[in-house]
């Protein structure tokens, strides 16, 4: 894994601007192009974008590998659907989706990095945990299993869970297009707050401890402390995508707590670049449309009659992305145009006789 490079601060970053601007016009641009279902459609991909942050953030900044990220994701989204039942309220129940997640995580990660858990069993350890969570959940299926008037249901979920409103105003609820601009919202706000974290002393210190642990801990810095708050904060992160998850389909079942979710959340980092921000959240919208499309398709074997299962071209597909693209798409596209910058630079040196200069990077 390469370091993370800090050149520049943040708001002398061009990187972070050109990544604000894409924000910008994803809220305001794409509700004037797409049509509300169309927009309503893109909701998905933001709100996965957003728990894609919050391993990109654990993993690619903190360096912990967590193998049970669903785990926090179902808890958030199941903390929200009860709150929100039983409050008639949804204000309330989106900061409980991302405090109970981030406490619950600070109390897991004391345990796991006080406890001085190797990277493998670490990760073992919250694959366990979000099984067991999944275990408990389907398990409530009958009628008792109930938190005032929110009902578990088992793997049946929940239904009918309120879509988020105006704050005072429950009968206020967002339709399709203020929905997707204030989960928009958030997103650009959590990328913009991660940026800032990241960029700051306890940013350096935490990437510090993912290059070298004992190092960090030589230089007097209080190793598993600073784990336990970038594991807390990632975890947080993860409840509130669940809370919007939950809120946007208004259901939420047992598979939030899946292995497949937590599947995909490695996915979408790996396939965007692990130590960016923004290359997983290209790494959802790019492997989600592909699918869905894919999911549209009917392939199949000319001559032969033989149905193609859409799973394994898509896994095909990844498996060559990981081997053209071994550091993931974000990198990639960046090392390339470095490259380039680089090229172009040496040729005009080469011709005035000047020397060539590397152009200064930022992290994105």
């Amino acid at each position: 894994m390469s370091p993370t490079r800090f050149e520049r601060p943040v708001l002398r970053d061009p990187g972070f601007y050109a990544v604000t601007a894409v924000g910008l016009f994803a809220l305001f641009g794409i509700p004037q192009i797409l049509d509300d279902f169309a927009v309503y459609q893109m909701t998905q991909y933001v709100v996965l974008s957003v728990y894609a942050l919050s391993l990109a953030y654990i993993w690619g900044y903190g360096g912990i590998l967590s193998f049970g990220q669903s785990a926090f994701f179902g808890l958030g989204g199941y903390t929200f659907a009860v709150s929100a039942i039983n409050m008639g309220d949804t204000t309330i129940p989106l900061m409980l989706a991302f405090a109970v997640p981030a406490l619950f995580g600070a109390a897991l990660g004391y345990f796991m990095f006080y406890g001085k858990l190797s990277d493998v069993y670490l990760g073992v350890v919250t694959l366990v945990v979000a099984l067991i969570f999944w275990k408990i959940i389907n398990t409530t299926a009958g009628p008792e299993y109930a938190i005032g008037d929110a009902r578990l249901g088992g793997f049946n979920g929940i239904p009918s869970i309120p879509i988020v409103h105006v704050p005072g105003d429950p009968s206020a609820f967002l339709d399709f297009v203020p929905l997707y601009q204030f989960f928009t919202v958030l997103l650009i706000l959590i990328y913009i707050g991660l940026r800032v974290l990241i960029a700051s002393d306890f940013g350096r210190i935490t990437v510090s401890i993912r290059e070298n642990e004992t190092r960090t801990a030589l230089l007097g810095y209080d190793v598993r402390r600073h784990k336990v708050i970038v594991f807390a904060i990632g975890s947080g992160i993860a409840g509130l995508a669940g809370a919007m998850w939950a809120t946007y389909q208004t259901f939420i079942d047992p598979t939030s707590f899946s292995l497949e979710m937590s599947a995909k959340a490695l996915i979408w980092t790996m396939a965007g670049g692990i130590g960016t921000l923004f290359g997983p959240i290209l790494g959802v919208i790019g492997l989600q449309y592909l699918s869905l499309r894919l999911g549209e398709l009917n392939l199949s074997i000319p001559g032969l009659g033989i149905q193609i299962n859409n799973f394994i071209v898509l896994g095909a597909i990844l498996i060559a992305l990981v081997l053209v693209l071994p550091k993931g798409i974000l990198p990639s596209i960046r090392m390339w145009l470095t490259q380039g910058w680089t090229l172009i630079r040496q040729r005009r040196g080469a011709s005035s006789g000047q020397p060539a200069t590397k152009p200064a990077t930022g992290d994105v």
